[in-house]
């Protein structure tokens, strides 16, 4: 049996590929090597005009390695993980190497059965709030994996994350280069990447008070507008070396499985980080010396659209 077709090594891929990328390019590979699995970025995946300099591509990355830390954690063989394990190869952003076996934890185990069940959800969520408990849990998460998660508490808060928003979605949308591309990952067929026109949620309207992505969506039912007081989170780390934003990528996904485990949806808008200068904004605005990698929108909703992936057998680099 050649290490490619080894079955743990495909249930890693096959959880590595359930993780979220920026329009669903699903930006990465995979490989065994000398009994390690290796995470790749595929450049070919690279969005040039949301992503020119990689940061999602990492995020997506570091995510997609948490997936596959659970899955060899689950079959009882913990990884020990190295990020940017080759200098000289720019590509190999993960290397998890299986350790001792050891029997995975309660919570490993709750992780892991979250992985086919979260997707983002852009549709309105409901009034209710996220209990505290709740809350501090998904703080905890993110604490776990080296990063901070701020929850905004209050209208003022809120209004300032939402102006940030705002003025980054509407600077990128002045952007021919920018609204190209994401009509070009917009999908109205079963194509196995990109947001089909169901999981992109309803259009966006001027009185949304978070800005949304235009995916195509439909005009929204009288009565479905968003909320107007939602839980929204930032999510970021000391620093924003590729070692940073690989640490973001595998915070934000212990958060959104966490999200997933207590029957949250959740939602993110990534365009504040896209645009430097609203980044530099949204970090004076939470007070803070790190780098914000994620803004998140955390609530109560009605069930979402998981977007589809390509074949495990596609991302297997030889």
């Amino acid at each position: 049996m050649t290490e490619s077709a080894d079955p743990l090594f495909l249930a890693a891929v096959e959880a590595a590929i359930r993780a979220p990328s920026l329009h669903n390019t699903q930006p990465w590979r995979f490989r065994m090597r000398d009994g390690a699995m290796e995470v790749l970025a595929d450049p070919s995946r690279q969005l040039p005009a949301a992503d020119p300099h990689g940061w999602a591509q990492r995020l997506a990355c570091g995510a997609a390695a948490f997936n596959a830390r659970l899955a060899f954690a689950v079959a009882g063989h913990p990884t020990q993980v190295r990020l940017r394990p080759d200098p000289d190869d720019p590509q190999l952003l993960a290397r998890l190497t299986p350790g001792e076996p050891h029997p995975p934890s309660p919570a490993e185990k709750e992780l892991y059965a979250a992985i086919p069940l979260r997707h983002s959800n852009r549709q309105p969520f409901n009034a209710e709030p996220v209990p505290a408990q709740v809350r501090r849990h998904l703080v905890d998460a993110a604490r776990t994996e080296g990063a901070w998660l701020d929850l905004l508490i209050g209208r003022g808060p809120l209004a300032v994350v939402a102006e940030v928003v705002r003025a980054a979605d509407t600077n990128l949308i002045r952007d021919p280069a920018y609204r190209r591309e994401l009509q070009e990952w917009s999908r109205r067929s079963s194509a196995p990447d990109g947001v089909p026109v169901e999981a992109g949620g309803p259009s966006p309207e001027p009185q949304d008070l978070l800005a949304m992505r235009d995916f195509g969506g439909p005009t929204r039912a009288p009565g479905r507008d968003y909320e107007t007081d939602p839980l929204v989170a930032v999510l970021g780390t000391a620093g924003d070396t590729i070692l940073d934003q690989l640490v973001a990528g595998q915070a934000l996904q212990r958060v959104l499985l966490t999200a997933t485990e207590h029957r949250l949806a959740v939602s993110m808008l990534s365009q504040p980080i896209e645009v430097p200068a609203a980044r530099e904004r949204l970090r004076r605005g939470l007070g803070r010396l790190g780098s914000p990698q994620m803004v998140l929108r955390i609530g109560y909703g009605r069930p979402g659209f998981p977007t589809p992936r390509r074949p495990v057998a596609v991302v297997i680099a030889g």
